[in-house]
């Protein structure tokens, strides 16, 4: 079995797909657009003009698979009762590399953690993107 989270940008994909290409140096597997589906969609299930967002792609970070789309109405408007609790973590070699990627994730986007030490890391801190997505930033000893 292999779990992989998928990530829904509500029309800001190509954009969260070049921040990760610089910041995590994430390459891409795949990418979709609407307007490439070999099946043509129900009438009304795209709203106008999202033929160039981004229907699926897969970006290889490291070792992992982060899978992402624009969404365009697949994701219910209302998320207010979305499960919200998930993080992503990037574990690094160093406390220098873990500034690095902290800093460069937390650009635009908010400290929820600083970077310190714990009982746990040498260096640890959890840092939301501008994307809103959460993020924990670890040193394994």
């Amino acid at each position: 079995m292999i779990v992989q989270p998928y990530l829904f940008f509500e029309g800001r994909c190509e954009e969260a797909i070049t921040f990760y290409q610089r910041v995590l140096g994430a390459k891409v597997g795949m990418l979709l657009r609407f307007k490439d589906c070999p099946d043509t969609p129900p009438e009304g299930a795209m709203p106008p003009g999202s033929e160039n967002k981004i229907m699926h792609a897969d970006l290889r970070i490291g070792d992992s698979t982060i899978m992402a789309s624009d969404a365009c109405g697949a994701v219910p408007a209302d998320l207010s009762s979305a499960f919200k609790g998930f993080s992503l973590s990037a574990t690094v070699a160093d406390a220098d590399e873990a500034n690095r990627l902290f800093t460069a994730l937390g650009d635009g986007g908010a400290v929820l953690m600083p970077l310190g030490k714990t009982f746990f890391s040498p260096c640890f801190g959890m840092v939301q993107d501008q994307f809103g997505v959460s993020w924990m930033v670890i040193v394994q000893e």
